[in-house]
């Protein structure tokens, strides 16, 4: 299973972004999906995460700004960043509950990590 994702970059405060992460492979069936960052010198953090029923859930840092959302028939998760701030800024990372054709229970795969950078 192969994780990519994309949408990261460089934006002023205020400004939006939106993230991608697609799933590829051998995949049975999707079940949470999520979105971590990690700032430098701090601990990876959960941003956002979603169920296979779509139930969501945000860290309160976030709540009211960002939106979470998937396409299951895509393999994709995504997540809408408006009134980005200076700390937004860091390495934002995909989390996907996948269960594959070859084994049967769920495991988690992340994906490489994108930047986001948010200028004051």
């Amino acid at each position: 299973v192969q994780l990519v994702e994309s949408g990261g970059g460089l934006v002023q405060a205020g400004g939006s972004l939106r993230l991608s992460c697609a799933a590829s492979g051998s995949i049975f069936s999707i079940n949470n999906m999520g979105w971590y960052r990690q700032a430098p010198g701090k601990q990876r953090e959960l941003v956002a995460a979603i169920t296979s029923g779509g139930s969501t859930n945000y860290a309160d840092s976030v709540k009211g700004r960002f939106t979470i959302s998937r396409d299951n028939a895509k393999n994709t998760v995504y997540l809408q960043m408006n009134s980005l701030k200076p700390e937004d800024t860091a390495v934002y990372y995909c989390n996907v509950g996948v269960v594959t054709t070859t084994l049967p229970y769920e495991y988690d795969y992340w994906g490489q990590g994108t930047q986001v950078t948010v200028s004051s």
